[in-house]
């Protein structure tokens, strides 16, 4: 999962350190093909807007992971950063990960894939509610 120098830089229990679990998390889940720890990180709402454009919903985005239209394999983090605005409400997430994915039918690659996601605090817990694909 979160790679040790991601563990280094945020202290355990802050914001940071949950927002950049949700990213860490989210890797780790769509690779499990975990569609149930998927629904948790992410909000109702959530949207995930794809380096194409393609907009899919949370439930959208399980359904690809789950038949095989997005095959995630391996995950090794670059780097996650977070920012958590001043009222601690919202938060933003970027990840750089080099992810070795097969999806939408094209051969099996490995992508430096750049997910800026934003988070939302509700009812006292981290959630996702957006996730912009590209690569960097």
């Amino acid at each position: 999962m979160m790679s040790q120098d991601a563990l280094a830089r945020y202290k355990k229990g802050t914001d940071e350190y949950e927002c950049a679990r949700l990213y860490d998390e989210l890797c780790a889940y769509s690779m499990d093909k975990d569609g149930e720890g998927i629904r948790r990180l992410c909000a109702g709402d959530y949207a995930l807007i794809h380096m194409t454009g393609m907009v899919q919903t949370r439930d959208e985005y399980i359904a690809a992971v789950l038949d095989g239209t997005l095959n995630y394999y391996s995950t090794e983090h670059d780097s996650i950063d977070v920012e958590v605005a001043p009222d601690a409400a919202t938060a933003r997430i970027r990840g750089r990960s080099r992810i070795n994915a097969a999806v939408f039918g094209g051969g099996r690659n490995t992508w430096r894939l750049q997910q800026d996601l934003r988070a939302e605090k509700r009812d006292g817990r981290w959630v996702l509610v957006e996730s912009r694909a590209s690569t960097y």
